[in-house]
């Protein structure tokens, strides 16, 4: 692919449904969507246990991704790795949109569930989800394994951290815009006793500026 032009950058979509019990006054579900020229970080963190130490521990990592946007995966997780060793740790899965090479690479440590969908076959399956290592970044970060993908236009990236049941993608209608298909998702697939978040980030190919 020609690299881009200068005033071409990445395209997102995004969408977000969250859920915070009663009594809770910040919450250990956070997510991090960050833009650059060629491409942008995708990430959901999800702090280990409940309050106000769940939390920080969240924004923590959160914090960490953000001021180091632009280093490769591995690097960013283990910063936060570094970063969250006083904390209770998070589990995190993590993409990142290489807009110039038209790629997906991701990897998750811990249960933060992260799926690929695709409007065709084209290029891979209709839906590819995220193989995620056991462990806890801050704690215990197992051996990393970082996982590569095409990309085409319309693909839609969906993350769920652990409040909310597994097969939440089964009945995911790409029809929809990204912030129906979230609520959706909280609604029908919803634990009922935990923080939620449903994160969910369409591909638009690249915008003029």
């Amino acid at each position: 692919m020609a690299p881009l032009g200068s005033g071409e950058q990445l395209s997102l979509r995004i969408g977000k449904a969250h859920f915070l019990p009663p009594g809770h006054a910040r919450s250990g579900d956070l997510e991090v969507v960050e833009v650059q020229r060629h491409g942008g970080v995708v990430a959901v963190v999800d702090g280990l246990g409940h309050g106000d130490s769940a939390a920080r521990a969240a924004e923590t990592a959160a914090q960490t991704i953000r001021a180091h946007v632009g280093e490769p995966l591995m690097a960013l997780v283990q910063r936060c790795h570094v970063e969250l060793r006083h904390t209770r740790g998070v589990v995190m899965s993590i993409a990142l949109i290489d807009l110039e090479n038209t790629l997906l690479s991701w990897l998750g440590v811990g249960n933060v569930r992260a799926v690929l969908c695709r409007p065709d076959s084209a290029v891979g399956p209709r839906r590819q989800e995220l193989l995620l290592r056991s462990g806890v970044v801050g704690a215990q970060l197992p051996p990393l394994r970082l996982a590569v993908t095409p990309l085409v236009r319309g693909d839609t990236l969906i993350f769920a951290t652990d409040g909310i049941h597994a097969g939440f993608a089964d009945a995911v209608n790409l029809g929809d815009k990204p912030q129906p298909i979230a609520d959706r998702i909280l609604n029908q697939h919803f634990k009922g006793n935990d923080d939620a978040l449903v994160l969910v980030a369409r591909y638009l190919s690249v915008r003029h500026e």
